[in-house]
């Protein structure tokens, strides 16, 4: 228990800086900028502050703070954070003054769009840090309706359909939390996300499912599963999972590139991060029924998003497709951790290398993907809007320095050593073949996919002969070249000492895998 409630004022600093700037009116665009991204780096400051005052050495739970709320409705202000936790604080952290930095000329309403980023934030972090559904579900909730606005008020030219989507799907993935985990309060009488992983690793939540048992005269399994797809559903659609993700290439392309970062680089980890933090633990049973489907479901979501990317010509579409594909690989690690070992050592270390590979890969993609799509805006920017794959050639000739920027993050995408993007899914694969070897060989085409589309990428827009209308374009200005260097350095800096942060998350990792052998 910590004396000065860190975890709390990380999340309070973008809500009051949401109103601050709100506050500001409609003529203070400069302003309103300006103390957005102060406040963003503030937060950002924070959570550098907790990431150094974190114990690695624990794979528990850290910055407590439980409070009386509502007890007679089990709710109570529990907060907390473990090694998944801190990283996916620092990811959000680090997405939102970039997307800021993307969204620099927004001049409409500029301080309505900064706020709802700020508010976008505290979401996050809210998301990140709540141990009570209650209060967790608040935060859920927070992340949609400013992402929603976001679209809607400044997106492309299809925005409206594009927000429609993305809202409608998002709220019946809540509906179906909600309800879920509505019942199993009625069942056990609490909504606390720890003492529902107990009961389960104890055996008795599966019991106590019998209070719902004259409900069309259900078995407590079949019970048991409809809470599970309950849930499920609810983080197959934030993620997405295949089929669930028919909303994301439309509202990835019409979303402002401010938006479209968070939305990859930070929201889709929430979905993810709901099956590490709640469904695995409190469903972990009712999940290894469903293993093998589950399985090839993320082999669909690698493989048939990957080949799907290939067929795009909107380098937008490319990347949301892309996304897609990067997150099917968290998948494919979440599911294989639900193969029953017994108590053999070996392959409990191959389920903890597939856990520390999907929390890298959650992180490195967040890096990746929104620096992709910031660098499609600069190109948008330069091109006048346009940003199909075969509108350009020769860029490499006229803009060296934004050719190789984007170099580097389309290989950092593509998972080539020494960049971030590799680590992580080599610690995939490496745990998950000796746990399902099948669907880990059949996902390996969506690399081979990656890598086809990646150098597809750098050979039709910088290689070969320049076009004319862009022989004046200008490469990416001083200011640019220092908004990317961070970001840009922190994609080396994972690939070559990827240390620095497996050693922070590695005891949660094993945690994690010890408390699932049951």
């Amino acid at each position: 228990m910590n004396l000065f409630p860190s975890i709390s004022c990380l999340t309070i600093v973008p809500l009051l800086g949401a109103i601050a700037v709100l506050a500001l009116g409609t003529k203070s665009t400069k302003l309103a900028r300006g103390l957005a991204l102060a406040f963003a780096l503030i937060a950002l400051a924070i959570t550098l502050t907790v990431w150094h005052r974190f114990n690695p050495a624990s794979g528990g739970l850290q910055f407590e703070e439980v409070h009386a709320w509502i007890p007679v409705l089990g709710v109570q202000y529990h907060i907390g954070i473990d090694g998944l936790g801190l990283l996916m604080l620092l990811l959000s952290a680090i997405i939102a003054p970039m997307a800021m930095a993307a969204s620099w000329q927004i001049q409409q309403r500029a301080p309505l769009y900064f706020s709802l980023i700020l508010m976008l934030e505290a979401g996050l972090f809210g998301t990140f840090t709540a141990l009570n559904f209650f209060h967790w579900f608040l935060f859920w909730e927070l992340s949609i309706i400013p992402a929603f606005f976001l679209i809607r008020l400044w997106g492309g030219s299809q925005r409206a359909t594009a927000a429609t989507q993305f809202f409608l799907y998002t709220m019946v993935g809540s509906v179906t939390l909600l309800l879920a985990f509505l019942a199993i309060f009625l069942c056990t009488g609490k909504f606390d996300f720890m003492d529902l992983a107990e009961l389960a690793r104890n055996g008795q939540l599966l019991p106590a499912f019998t209070a719902l048992g004259a409900w069309h005269h259900f078995t407590v399994e079949k019970i048991s599963m409809v809470l599970c797809f309950g849930v499920f559903l609810g983080f197959a659609v934030k993620v997405p999972l295949v089929p669930f993700h028919t909303w994301l290439p439309a509202t990835y392309a019409e979303a402002p590139t401010g938006t479209t970062m968070l939305l990859t680089g930070t929201m889709s980890k929430m979905g993810l991060y709901g099956f590490l933090r709640i469904l695995l633990p409190i469903f972990y049973t009712q999940l290894r029924w469903l293993q093998t489907p589950l399985l090839w479901m993320a082999v669909a979501t690698i493989v048939l998003s990957a080949y799907a990317a290939m067929a795009q010509k909107d380098l937008k579409r490319i990347f949301a497709y892309s996304s897609i594909n990067h997150l099917g690989y968290c998948m494919l690690g979440i599911f294989s951790i639900l193969k029953f070992t017994g108590n053999d050592p070996a392959l409990a270390t191959e389920k903890t290398a597939a856990m520390n590979g999907v929390f890298l890969q959650m992180f490195n993609h967040g890096l990746t993907a929104a620096t992709l799509f910031w660098l499609v805006a600069l190109l948008e920017k330069r091109s006048g809007g346009a940003r199909g794959l075969n509108d350009f050639g020769g860029l490499r000739k006229v803009a060296p320095v934004f050719c190789g920027v984007m170099g580097i993050a389309l290989f950092s995408s593509m998972g080539l050593p020494g960049l971030n993007g590799f680590v992580g899914e080599f610690l995939i694969f490496k745990g998950v073949f000796p746990l399902a070897a099948w669907p880990a060989s059949v996902a390996v085409l969506g690399l081979l996919a990656t890598a086809i589309f990646v150098l597809t990428i750098l050979q039709r827009v910088f290689s070969g002969p320049l076009q004319e209308k862009w022989s004046q374009m200008s490469d990416l200005t001083l200011g640019e070249r220092l908004a990317l260097l961070p970001v840009i350095t922190l994609m080396f800096v994972l690939g070559l000492c990827p240390q620095l942060v497996l050693g922070v998350i590695n005891s949660t990792a094993m945690q994690m895998v010890q408390q699932l052998r049951f």
